[in-house]
């Protein structure tokens, strides 16, 4: 397998970071010679995963991704301290409901939509104007397959994502060509935000997938890494779906 380029110089902030797809991610990156910053709403969690990363590679910001005062501190601070904020990959997301989109409070359908999309264009919007207007860069959204085809149960966190996707599709039109934007949809991975979904039966949860096991945080890592590596110069607008094969299945049905 090819490896990626060292991309030393090169500065990221990863949102919803402190753990879970977001920590993979950063962990990919700084790998390969990035500087990161990360946020997450636990300082302390927030603090360990700094340590854990690299400190001397890596700044934690903690708050909560869709405050605007949050989104201005993660990159003011991220440009006083590396000078550059080059890639943004958009993790931060919320998923606090489970059951029919009938039944779903509508306060909690907002607190989603502001936290896994609004949030994230405020992100965008912020490093597009602090520096990749200018320079260029890429963006990666951390969407899902939920937002691909209907998701019972989970019916305002797949609407969420769907709505993430478009605005992927959106960003990539306007931040030509300087800045390259692109989404990844994973399926199941195993993470603390997704444990509902396997916890005491993962053998049952991974069967129905082709390549017979869940994601773990490095699959999207590795997805991430290359969506902000040279080696995706010409990918823009696209979700990457990396998902064990799960959606084959769903063609079959």
């Amino acid at each position: 397998m090819t490896e990626l380029p060292e991309l030393s110089g090169k500065v990221a902030v990863v949102t919803g970071a402190s753990r879970g797809i977001g920590y993979g991610v950063a962990e990919a990156l700084v790998a390969r010679g990035d500087r990161v910053a990360i946020t997450g709403r636990n300082e302390d969690a927030l603090k360990a995963a700094v340590e854990s990363l690299g400190s001397e590679r890596v700044i934690g910001i903690a708050g909560k991704a869709h405050d605007l005062a949050h989104q201005s501190e993660v990159v003011e601070r991220t440009m006083a301290a590396f000078g550059r904020v080059d890639y943004l990959v958009n993790n931060a997301g919320t998923n606090p409901v489970f059951g029919p989109i009938a039944d779903v409070d509508l306060d909690v359908a907002r607190k989603v939509f502001e936290t896994n999309v609004v949030s994230a264009l405020g992100f965008a919007q912020k490093t597009w104007h602090a520096w990749q207007k200018d320079n260029g860069g890429a963006i990666v959204n951390i969407a899902s397959v939920a937002g691909l085809s209907a998701s019972p149960f989970i019916g305002a966190y797949g609407i969420s994502k769907a709505a993430m996707i478009n605005l992927t599709q959106q960003l990539a039109h306007e931040f030509a060509p300087g800045v390259r934007v692109n989404a990844i949809a994973p399926a199941v991975v195993k993470t603390k935000f997704a444990e509902a979904l396997y916890e005491g039966r993962e053998a049952e949860a991974s069967a129905g997938y082709p390549l017979k096991r869940l994601g773990v945080p490095s699959d999207i890592g590795g997805a991430a890494a290359f969506l902000t590596s040279e080696q995706s110069d010409w990918i823009t607008g696209q979700t990457l779906v990396v998902d064990g094969g799960i959606f084959l299945n769903a063609g079959m049905a």
